[in-house]
């Protein structure tokens, strides 16, 4: 390994909570960045906590799935909140209580895009014909401060209205490249549905700068998400078409993917192109450059999904039946790493070096003084790393989570058979469940607090919680089941849930642990009072 490149900001010892902002209660039928998500925030000041991790928050391509997304740098148009629109008079209350009955439990996407969007697109009209000059052109400014990713967007967007949702491959040839012009008439009518996409995403990224404000006087930092692959149909790959392995025609000639694991007896077939690295290394990976930079503006803390593909990576043949015929492929390894942090400065990135890690990926990880991830579900089966994943072997740089949000939840994983999103037979399982209560010490009647503690106590700079595993709750609430297409990314809670006991419980517990950086000494002071 070359010389080190470190991220320079290790933050202290702290804990959080994983909750996708989707997942957040509300009466519009989808979690988003109005008022409820300024309330997770106190919430979680409450809690003791320091740290807020969500998903990544583009807008979601096939299967709702965020990790495939129309934009690797625009909004979900449906986390725009509507309760703030309201506020600044952009929509009216009435419009709001007009809206049908949504399912506070679960997202039905089929029935929250066409009112979410209904409503943007009166909001959007409503500004355009009574905002004043300042507000005029503060979306100006937006959109020429953001046109370097803005343009090609909104015009792919625009487009895939126009075309009903096909795929850009499917497109008229003047369409399917940004640098080719349009139609007189076409153009003229694109034009409207540009400047609502532009709207929409000027109204998200200022609710975004609010609710960083509004964490950041709360003592919480937030943590994004970055896919290291994009979206075959997304407005970055039809934008940048030389940086991809397409063919003509523009599909793709190989595919991303792992190799079987832990989830697939034959792997996971992502489908996602790959990257042309020889030729983005030319420019200096300007594209990821931008990427990242961008991704650090919007948070304080990035995980690095597939960090082990910049080591190497699975190519599949396009058209390939499953992800079980492919092959590792070099990645461009530490100089990438190297070269963005000459021209961004401190990388805060969580490495996610889950899957089939080598010992090159460890190197490269430890070489550039990342911090990876240890999944504490992963800890007591049979897997040849699962010794890594105990607490009392772990490194202080690194990042304890009881799961992920592809992982069952802690009660559901306790509780599962066999064939259940697992490649594990019922013995396993049930081995697997004998050796963690002999770890834990406990009789799992409450695995999740059991697990929870775990994670706090451990040595473990960070340590993250999925939220339904402080409810307890089962697979039910599971978030994702990879290798999957139906029903994920689903799951809502309601206020309700967020009950004073468990709030009080997980304070406590952090702040025992030493992660809560509120009234730690009088919470240590009130147990040690009541033994």
């Amino acid at each position: 390994m070359d010389e080190a490149v470190t991220t320079s900001r290790r933050f202290p010892r702290s804990s959080g909570v994983l909750c996708h902002v989707t997942s957040l209660p509300g009466r519009w039928g989808i979690g988003d960045l109005g008022e409820t998500a300024h309330k997770f925030v106190d919430w979680l000041a409450s809690a003791g906590q320091g740290l807020w991790q969500a998903l990544p928050l583009g807008p979601p391509g096939y299967g709702e799935s965020p990790y495939q997304s129309f934009s690797a740098f625009a909004g979900n148009p449906l986390l725009v909140g509507l309760d703030r629109l309201a506020a600044e008079g952009w929509l009216s209350m009435s419009e709001l209580d007009g809206a049908p009955r949504f399912d506070d439990g679960a997202v039905d996407f089929e029935q929250v895009r066409p009112f979410r969007r209904q409503c943007l697109a009166r909001a959007h009209q409503s500004y355009m014909s009574r905002a004043t000059r300042a507000q005029k052109q503060a979306l100006e400014e937006f959109c020429a401060d953001q046109e370097w990713w803005l343009a090609d967007y909104v015009k792919f967007a625009a487009l895939k209205e126009a075309h009903q949702d096909r795929p850009w491959t499917t497109w008229n040839p003047d369409e399917q490249s940004p640098s080719r012009p349009s139609a007189p008439g076409a153009a003229k009518e694109l034009a409207g549905a540009e400047d609502f996409e532009r709207f929409v995403q000027f109204q998200f990224h200022s609710q975004w700068r609010e609710l960083q404000e509004h964490a950041r006087a709360r003592g919480i930092r937030l943590m994004g998400d970055v896919p290291i692959f994009v979206a075959h149909d997304s407005a970055d790959v039809w934008a940048h078409r030389d940086l991809f392995f397409l063919d003509e025609r523009g599909q793709s000639t190989v595919v991303a993917g792992v190799p079987p694991d832990y989830f697939s007896e034959t792997g996971q077939l992502w489908g996602n192109p790959l990257y042309r690295w020889e030729k983005m290394e030319r420019d200096g990976w300007a594209w990821w450059r931008d990427r990242l930079g961008f991704a650090f503006r919007q948070f304080d803390l990035v995980r690095l999904d597939h960090f082990r593909g910049f080591e190497s990576y699975w190519e599949i043949p396009a058209g390939a039946p499953t992800a079980a015929h492919g092959r590792w492929v070099a990645g461009p390894g530490a100089k990438f790493f190297r070269r963005l942090a000459q021209d961004l400065g401190e990388l805060p990135i969580v490495a996610e070096d889950l899957g089939v890690i080598t010992p090159a990926v460890d190197a490269l990880r430890d070489g550039l003084g990342l911090p990876g991830m240890r999944i504490l579900q992963f800890a007591f089966g049979e897997d040849a790393k699962g010794p890594e994943y105990r607490p009392h072997n772990y490194p202080r740089h690194c990042v304890v989570y009881t799961g992920t949000h592809d992982n069952d939840t802690t009660v559901g994983w306790f509780q599962s058979g066999a064939g259940e999103g697992t490649t594990r037979t019922a013995r396993q399982i049930a081995e697997e469940r004998r050796f963690a209560l002999a770890y834990l010490g406990t009789d799992g009647r409450q695995i999740h607090w059991d697990m929870i503690r775990l994670a706090l106590g451990s040595v473990a700079d960070t340590a993250i919680v999925p939220l339904q595993d402080v409810f307890g709750l089962g697979t039910e609430a599971r978030m994702n089941l990879p290798g999957t297409l139906r029903g994920n990314w689903r799951w809502r809670f309601t206020e309700e849930m967020l009950a004073p006991e468990a709030t009080a419980r997980l304070a406590e517990m952090t702040a025992i642990y030493d992660r809560s950086p509120w009234e730690r000494r009088t919470v240590k002071e009130n147990v040690r009072t009541e033994k």
